[in-house]
């Protein structure tokens, strides 16, 4: 049963009872009165009642919309935290072969000094030779001059190629060096990059 026909029908209930004959034209008199402004009261209640109704109905509607809209912000927040993690993975992966390199590369680097101080070592040795002849050629015997000339010109040639074999080999550490520099730069622009995204 609706709230406005039960608050009628209370008022109903309470003015109704026996009504004396004298009072009767009064009482009926009074009553159309009074049902004319309980109708009326029923008429404001239920508009206000229908406002109240229509108010809230629109506010649900907006908080609604709202939560739609939230919840379509968090869908879009997870997928940004999905992306942004595997670019984070990715750059781990490709930090992580850049180390690789940087360290196979400096091995290899560390390994051609190696190879190369022992080269120079050789020249050197080989420069001491080479002056030690050529005064065992001003001190020695005529006969013997021609096979110490000799032995000093092959010393000479063996010379000659090992320094152009060290100038090889500095060329090439140069050039490692400049491979080294080339990957320290992309892993500080990769970390640069890792720590900016996160």
């Amino acid at each position: 049963m609706k709230p406005i026909l039960v608050l009628f029908l209370l008022f109903l209930a309470a003015h109704a009872g026996p009504v004396t004959k004298a009072r009767k034209t009064e009482a009926a008199g009074a009553t159309q009165q009074e049902v004319n402004l309980l109708m009326f009261g029923i008429i404001q209640f239920s508009q206000a009642f229908k406002y109240v109704h229509e108010t809230t109905e629109a506010k649900m509607e907006k908080i609604g919309q709202i939560l739609r809209r939230q919840e379509e912000t968090l869908q879009t927040l997870g997928t940004q935290t999905e992306q942004a993690a595997e670019v984070e993975k990715e750059m781990k992966e490709v930090l992580q072969r850049i180390q690789a390199q940087m360290a196979e590369q400096q091995a290899r680097t560390r390994m051609t000094k190696d190879w190369l101080a022992g080269v120079e070592q050789e020249e050197a040795e080989l420069q001491t030779k080479v002056k030690r002849l050529e005064m065992n050629v001003n001190s020695s015997a005529p006969g013997s001059v021609k096979e110490l000339q000799g032995r000093a010109q092959e010393h000479g040639y063996i010379l000659r190629g090992l320094q152009e074999l060290i100038q090889l080999q500095r060329e090439n550490i140069n050039s490692q060096d400049d491979q080294l520099l080339k990957l320290q730069r992309k892993v500080k622009r990769s970390s640069s990059t890792s720590v900016s995204s996160v």
